[in-house]
């Protein structure tokens, strides 16, 4: 299927709010991958037991050879039809858009996250599934960033439809609800005008959804994402753990080190997720688990 009738076919879905019967709502869970997901046994024991409210979808290179021996049956199946992908590109944004389409398509789905083979979840399903469930707004990083790698990519072609008061940057890694997740694949005016203009070393994942979601969702987003990243050492690219860095005080930093408002009330639960995780660290998550994000 072509991504222009799985769009089509994806807009003609009812919105869940307008639907006359009653459902379990999902979350669907969308990975943006190279390959294969190193780190599934982990997160095949972190959906254990809670079928029936969540989806999987995985996008992978179509250079992928779909040889993935630690994916076990949960994941069988759930690989999206997959065009290249290239860092800093906007085919990144068309991969996202491609993963939201093909949820959009399951009636239940009412909660979108965006995670990469790197994610771990940093609790176990019931708590994020709570949070994301019972949250009134959603989750994309959107903020005004005074400097080259932020308003310093901005274009003055984009005007008169994106000014540089509305320009905005923020993480990939989104939580979206079906309203949002509807217009973000259906929009042909905004999408078109970063797909021009907005090339490296303009990176129209970091400024496309953050901006869109901004100047048509402020009011209902909280311009946070739910993944935990360190950027502290610099560069393009933030800190990739190794094996013997996973310890219980760096999970519990995690969770625990930030402060944020949920549903308008402080909370100290910011992060449901974190990155990068290299495929070293397995071992050492899954023995973590049960003990730290209480996976059952």
């Amino acid at each position: 299927m072509k991504d222009e009738e799985l769009i089509s076919r994806a807009m003609m879905v009812p919105r869940v709010s307008d639907l006359p019967f009653k459902r379990k709502p999902k979350i669907a869970f969308m990975f943006l991958a190279r390959g294969s997901l190193p780190l599934a046994p982990l997160w095949e024991r972190f959906f254990q037991g809670h079928e029936g409210l969540y989806s999987i979808y995985i996008h992978s290179q179509p250079s992928f050879n779909g040889t993935a021996p630690q994916e076990g049956p949960i994941f069988h199946g759930r690989r999206v039809a997959s065009k290249k992908v290239e860092w800093g590109k906007f085919n990144m944004v068309e991969a996202e858009r491609r993963l939201l389409a093909n949820a959009l398509l399951d009636l239940s789905n009412e909660r979108f996250v965006l995670l990469s083979e790197s994610c771990i979840p940093l609790y176990n399903f019931t708590t994020i599934y709570n949070y994301i469930i019972n949250s009134a707004n959603t989750f994309m990083e959107s903020y005004d960033l005074i400097s080259p790698v932020g308003r310093g990519r901005y274009s003055k072609k984009m005007k008169p439809l994106v000014t540089l008061a509305q320009w905005r940057k923020g993480s990939q890694w989104f939580e979206v609800d079906r309203e949002i997740a509807m217009d973000i694949i259906s929009d042909q005016k905004y999408s078109h005008l970063f797909k021009r203009f907005c090339r490296p070393a303009c990176y129209s994942d970091e400024h496309y959804l953050p901006t869109f979601v901004t100047m048509k969702y402020w009011w209902k987003n909280e311009n946070r994402t739910l993944t935990w990243v360190d950027w502290a050492k610099g560069g393009p690219h933030p800190t990739k753990f190794i094996r013997p860095e996973v310890t219980e005080d760096l999970l519990n930093g995690m969770r625990n080190g930030t402060k944020c408002e949920y549903n308008g009330r402080p909370s100290n639960m910011c992060y449901l997720f974190a990155r990068k995780f290299l495929p070293s660290t397995l071992d050492r998550l899954l023995r973590f688990a049960p003990k730290i994000m209480k996976f059952g």
